[in-house]
């Protein structure tokens, strides 16, 4: 079997144990060659010194779970209540909601989590929610790294369940110390049982007892059992006498005892002996793997899931590598329209629909860092309006701008959309009412009773519906009325910005609506009628409707729409069971059209004092109902001793009060956190429980215990606090999962209380949320990753601007390579991505030391002897200096300079693409996106990666 290890941070092959020594130079070491090694084993990097800023590896999933089918009935009536439960390596991080009585669920919910490179899998478990017993396994479907990785652009189908095998069902590392003893007469095996981590709970204690059993050539030997604890230390040590020529392996197993039934298996790991003679000594810690020796089940009869995985591996760079580039895009939209290159409107035209989305929020997310979201939408709405000739197809289109508002309200105004809505939509989910308007789909039987005798006619149904709906809408409209003081500055200053640009593209008398409409398109129709039928996509409530609620929402979006349309004949010719709500539709367009007049009425002074008092004010991250035990003294902690306070976290400090309107306590700085973690299930009785590690003001280590109501509030607030501390300096890289009760650790059984923690860390493992602060680093790095997936199709268009219908003829280089003309850098129509090398940023700059390069498409580099001058980021001959001169004609011609001793360049197949940035930056940006190459330009910098 292949196994896999975590080493130490030492090297213990080949020689002694000791500490690894020094690299010799300060480029980057590669492990030496061990040909007699298992393929799986890895050994630690030599480590170097670090020159310069580190970049960081970070990955993360985009998980959309859509629905299931063909599920097993698991309840006696026939039918199930299905809900999913996400596991990275184990570790629950979500729960979906639960939908009741069907074999066919739908969820269609989307989360993306961020992670550790080095995870191994995620797992969806198929639950049936019982409300009087444990929660009933239908299935799971598993997702390797490796296979996440071999689907670029993410795995999207259905997929069969599987039996969940609790063999299968391990997780956990082992840490072992193997040696081959050299004797007169044999050798000997000795195999040492030190300590392990993260095991499997199989006790309904959420803990278990284990022991590890280490099997070789018919001879089996067995550790003590540490009872209750996932952490266990044994510190054991076991000789067998190796055989020559014997082929068996050594396998190492770890059980859980149990007094009456039988052992349950924790995991395996399996070594070649042979090799291990080879290598003589090796320690580390070791993935334990499940038992696959079983005939699996066969698929198909536990239903299916129709998932959407996508995996993202992203190297973030240092914020100085990206700032050329975020300097180009800033320039770009300030210019607006003006711009002679207009990128933003190259990057519309290239790029897909698919990924419009994604592309549309990473600019909308990098724009907000800058304080530019406001004119970046502007510059988008003018590109829209300028290629709009109808207004009733205006933002009716997927276009960039529409994606962009989409997601700019949702990053800017989800906290004001919760306080609009929020009270009216919990008032459908508590009254539960049967509402229908469509004479078609009315159904008596699930109205009931009007009084002790008679069924509701169908009238009295519809009448009934129709003033339910109109108390809902009237209280809708005017909350909306009432929150004008209440919306984001940024947010009036964009929809005074659209309104403007409408009415000036669209002023003649019968086109008055068109700006109202422009407005509520995105305001109505984008925003508040897709939170109304999906609530809990949007936050406002924490499982989904039923069928009922269902219903109603529907209704009241569609009424919504009709409000935000003006009320065009249009629209109410769609569907004519709506006319009992028209005049409350009617009078509704009266107050939406007042309160947008007042919304965009908002002048600079105002939005800039608005901003200003906001940012005096620490941003609120999270908040929410909590349980609080802070643990003093040696009694025994109890889930009773937890007290119910409402808690705040902002970018300040975590705080917390008897009620929300209440004076707030600080609990906690927010410099002073040192971990955010979970606490296993056996310290308190439940699996909910959080840890904050932080320091006093007197330097002593405190814990406070947080326990949340479900999973996902965990997870919730575990990656607001990660997030808003994950630049603290001190952060640990170990806690214990456990308490210190009595005089031990409960997870591991120390004594000592300032011990090392037992588990690992896990402070960037985090979910994706619509509030979460910005990273301009990734959002940079998101851009330029786009940018080069486009580079070709970015290149042909740049030629058609530039070149156009009078392009010159194709220039010959040295040795007969085809290459295209210097073309003119930014400020002189060019859009800011030159074929190759830096452009110059500021309209006819003078930048001798930043020379325009051609593309060279052949011949390779060997055939270039005589040329001194190359570009370090493509590896091409430079062409002629000429920064700011006018656009290139065909009188151009193209020399090189020549020098006795030839500059060391970097092959130009290492590097596809670059950054539209300086020249140092560029050089930058090819020593650390490129690290495998070989430096051999001593003028790059050598940056050391931070992998672990």
């Amino acid at each position: 079997m292949k196994w896999e290890r975590f080493v130490r941070p030492r090297a213990y092959l080949p020689g002694p144990v000791g500490p690894a020594p020094p690299a010799p130079s300060p480029a980057p070491a590669r492990p030496p060659p061990a040909a007699a090694l298992d393929p799986g084993v890895r050994l630690p990097r030599a480590r170097t010194p670090r020159r310069g800023p580190t970049m960081a590896k970070r990955s993360s999933l985009f998980i959309r779970i859509v629905e299931g089918k063909n599920l097993p009935a698991k309840d006696i009536t026939g039918s199930s209540d299905p809900y999913c439960i996400v596991k990275v390596d184990h570790e629950p991080i979500i729960r979906t909601a639960t939908v009741w009585k069907t074999l066919c669920p739908f969820w269609g919910e989307e989360y993306q989590v961020h992670l550790l490179p080095t995870f191994h899998s995620v797992a969806f478990y198929v639950m049936d929610e019982d409300a009087l017993s444990r929660d009933d396994v239908i299935g799971k479907v598993c997702l390797t790294r490796d296979t996440l990785a071999t689907h670029p652009k993410g795995f999207s189908g259905w997929a069969h369940l599987t039996e969940v095998d609790p063999d299968e069902e391990v997780q956990g590392e082992i840490h072992l110390r193997l040696e081959v003893v050299l004797g007169t007469r044999a050798c000997r095996l000795r195999c040492s049982v030190l300590e392990a981590r993260d095991l499997a709970p199989k006790d309904r204690n959420g803990a278990s007892d284990p022991f590890v059993r280490v099997r070789y050539n018919g001879r089996t030997q067995e550790t003590s059992i540490v009872k209750k604890s996932r952490y266990p230390r044994w510190n054991e040590t076991f000789e067998f006498e190796l055989e020559e020529g014997a082929a068996e392996a050594l396998c190492v197993e770890a059980w859980d005892w149990d007094l009456v039934s039988r052992n349950d298996f924790l995991g395996k790991v399996v070594f070649n002996v042979q090799r291990l003679r080879a290598a003589q000594q090796e320690e580390g810690w070791f993935r334990l793997q499940p038992d696959q020796s079983k005939s699996r089940r066969e698929e198909g009869n536990l239903g299916s899931l129709q998932l959407e995985v996508r995996l993202r591996d992203e190297m973030v760079l240092p914020s100085g590598c990206y700032q050329p580039l975020v300097q180009l895009l800033c320039h770009e939209v300030k210019l607006g329209t003006q711009s002679p290159g207009q990128l933003i409107l190259l990057i519309e035209e290239t790029t897909s629909t698919e990924c419009r989305q994604d592309v549309a929020t990473t600019l909308l997310k990098l724009f907000l860092g800058q304080g530019l979201a406001k004119d970046f939408l502007d510059l988008l709405f003018q590109l829209e309006l300028g290629r709009t000739s109808e207004a009733n197809t205006l933002f009716r289109s997927n276009s960039l701008a529409s994606k962009s508002m989409e997601s700019f309200l949702k990053v800017a105004g989800m906290r004001y959309l919760h306080g609009v809505l929020g009270p009216i939509i919990d008032r459908v989910f508590e009254e539960k009412k049967y509402v229908e308007l469509d004479p078609s789909k009315v159904e008596v039987k699930d109205v009931g009773c009007s009084g002790l005798h008679r069924p509701q006619t169908e009238a009295e149904v519809l009448e009934q519906s129709a003033q339910t709906l109109r108390a809902h809408l009237g209280a809708l409209l005017s909350s909306l009325s009432r929150s004008v003081r209440a919306c984001p500055a940024v947010v009036r200053a964009t929809f005074r910005q659209l309104f403007r640009r409408v009415r000036e593209r669209f002023p003649s008398a019968q086109d008055e609506n068109v700006p109202f409409i422009a407005v509520t398109s995105f305001l109505c129709l984008r925003f508040i009628s897709p939170a109304i039928m999906a609530p809990k996509l949007f936050h406002l409530r924490e499982r989904h409707a039923d069928a009922r609620t269902s219903r109603t929402l529907l209704l009241l979006a569609k009424a919504v729409q009709n409000v935000g349309n003006m009320d065009t004949p249009a629209s109410r010719a769609k569907e004519a069971w709506m006319e009992p709500l028209q005049p409350t539709v009617r009078q509704g367009v009266a107050q939406l059209k007042d309160f947008i007049t007042k919304l965009v009425d908002i002048q600079e002074k105002e939005e800039l004092d608005l901003q200003r008092a906001l940012s005096l004010q620490a941003p609120l991250v999270k908040e929410g109902p909590l349980f609080i035990h802070r643990t003093k003294g040696k009694g025994p902690l109890m889930s009773s001793s937890f007290k119910k306070l409402h808690f705040s976290l902002t970018t300040e400090a975590l705080s917390f009060a008897k009620t929300p309107s209440s004076k707030k306590s600080t609990l906690i700085k927010l410099a002073h956190i040192r971990a955010a973690e979970k606490v296993e299930e056996k310290s308190f009785g439940s699996s909910h429980v959080m840890q904050v590690i932080y320091t006093d003001d007197a330097g002593r280590s405190q814990t406070a215990y947080l326990q949340c109501k479900c999973v996902n509030e965990l997870n919730q607030w575990l990656s607001a606090l990660r997030k808003v501390s994950i630049n603290n300096t001190g952060l640990l890289g170990s806690y214990h999962p456990g308490v210190f009760r009595g005089d031990k650790w409960s997870c591991c059984h120390q004594r000592d209380k300032t011990d090392l923690g037992c588990d690992k860390t896990r402070s960037r493992v985090t979910l994706q949320e619509w509030n979460d602060p910005l990273d301009h680093d990734l959002e940079a790095q998101l851009i330029y990753r786009h940018l080069l997936g486009v580079e070709a199709t970015l290149r042909e268009k740049h030629r058609q601007l530039s070149a156009g219908p009078e392009a010159g003829p194709v220039l010959t280089g040295p040795g007969g390579g085809r290459c295209f003309p210097p073309e003119p850098p930014f400020g002189d129509g060019g859009w800011g991505l030159p074929p190759r090398g830096p452009p110059a940023f500021q309209t006819g700059a003078t930048l001798p030391a930043l020379p325009s390069s051609c593309i060279c498409l052949q011949p390779p580099r060997t055939q270039w002897p005589s040329c001194s001058r190359y570009c370090r980021t493509s590896g091409r001959p430079i062409g002629p200096a000429q920064l700011a001169p006018p656009p290139w004609s065909p009188a151009t011609s193209w020399s090189c300079r020549h020098e006795a001793a030839p500059h060391n360049m970097l092959s130009p197949a290492r590097f596809q693409a670059e950054l539209p940035t300086t020249q140092d930056a560029a050089f930058f940006l090819e020593a650390t996106w490129k690290k495998e190459r070989d430096r051999r330009d001593s003028c790059l910098p050598s940056v050391q990666a931070d992998w672990t």
